[in-house]
């Protein structure tokens, strides 16, 4: 088998493949990842649906199962929705609630409710086949809107019509990405992990 050269090594390193089929998440990541120098792709790679109350569990087990596929260092990442007057729900089944009752069905169940805090929480798993995969966490603290509430552009996905982050008058989905980039869970979650893979490059770890 031939060997890679520094020079292979050190242009894989500065690319990050994200492991995805959602291309909203891809678009918001890669304007993240290029603040740090790095290059992104978005690998369209199907791996099974894990079950487990814990979202960086889920996303570590998701980013080996998709490094089995390809065999390429990536991200992966999973979220979830926490209404805390729903005792966390619908938690890290955000995926598949959204795909059932949508926002009009949290929108109902929030009816009346006066606690309206929420949270949402990313955990971004990265993985290159040596060790165990490495788990960067982010949330942003907020509140679920009275309605769904969306931009001109409609430029959001998922629940950011009905999540309005903490001190602020807008949805996600009524914020541009670069604004929504400054604030949300998954930025920075993605935030975390950059800074850690800069430093592994800059350091040759990878």
């Amino acid at each position: 088998m031939k060997k890679e050269g520094k020079t292979e090594l050190s242009l894989r390193a500065k690319i990050v493949f994200f492991a995805t089929g959602n291309f909203n998440k891809f678009s918001e990541a890669r304007i993240i990842l290029k603040e740090y120098g790095f290059a992104s792709a978005m690998l369209n790679v199907k791996t099974f649906e894990v079950q487990n109350d814990n979202i960086a569990e889920i996303a570590k087990t998701s980013i080996f199962e998709a490094f089995k596929l390809c065999r390429l260092p990536l991200i992966a990442e999973d979220a979830g929705l926490f209404i805390h007057e729903l005792k966390g729900f619908p938690g890290p089944y955000a995926a598949y609630v959204y795909k059932t009752i949508s926002n009009p069905g949290i929108l109902k169940l929030m009816e009346k409710v006066e606690n309206r805090k929420a949270t949402f929480r990313s955990a971004i798993a990265y993985y290159d086949g040596r060790g165990k995969p490495v788990c960067f966490e982010g949330e942003t603290e907020g509140e679920i809107a009275d309605k769904e509430r969306w931009g001109n552009g409609k430029t959001g996905f998922g629940f950011d019509p009905i999540f309005l982050p903490e001190g602020k008058k807008k949805t996600f989905a009524e914020m541009s990405i670069l604004e929504k980039n400054q604030l949300s869970h998954r930025a920075r979650g993605l935030r975390k992990f950059a800074e850690w893979y800069r430093k592994q490059s800059l350091e040759n770890r990878l």
